[in-house]
């Protein structure tokens, strides 16, 4: 890559700061919110285990996992693009070029992980909604 290719000031990566902080914040409210869910039904699960309850819960801890990752990209991200600006500050163009590269391919992996997220979540809530749909069927017959 030629430097003059690409013109990274302070600016571009400090660009990436407040995407990345409200990124940060949805993934923190999906991880609350699941970890209520979870707290929810392991309650349930104790006073009536069953495969259902059970599936759903393994189903949540999965997407945990998933929100964990995605906010480790995240972060990572966040702390690749300061330590650009840092490079930038100290005068390494080339290697604050490489560093801003790597922010851009872990924030990326953060997207990839939360549309991954998001599949495996609407699929939960298919799957959830099913039994309503056989329910109809069977009035409709």
């Amino acid at each position: 890559m030629d430097s003059t290719s690409l013109d990274l000031t302070m600016s571009t990566p400090a660009l990436l700061f407040p995407t990345v902080s409200l990124l940060l914040l949805a993934y923190t409210n999906r991880f609350v919110t699941l970890a209520n869910l979870i707290r929810s039904l392991h309650d349930k699960y104790k006073t009536d285990p069953n495969t259902i309850l059970r599936g759903q819960i393994d189903n949540l801890r999965y997407r945990v996992e998933l929100i964990k990752l995605m906010q480790a990209g995240g972060i990572s991200s966040l702390f690749f693009c300061v330590l650009c600006m840092f490079s930038l500050f100290a005068g390494w163009t080339r290697t604050s070029q490489w560093i801003f590269g790597v922010s851009l391919l872990l924030m990326l992996v953060s997207l990839g992980l939360s549309l991954a997220e998001i599949w495996i979540s609407v699929r939960a809530l298919n799957l959830h909604l099913s039994d309503l749909r056989d329910q109809e069927k069977r009035r409709n017959e």
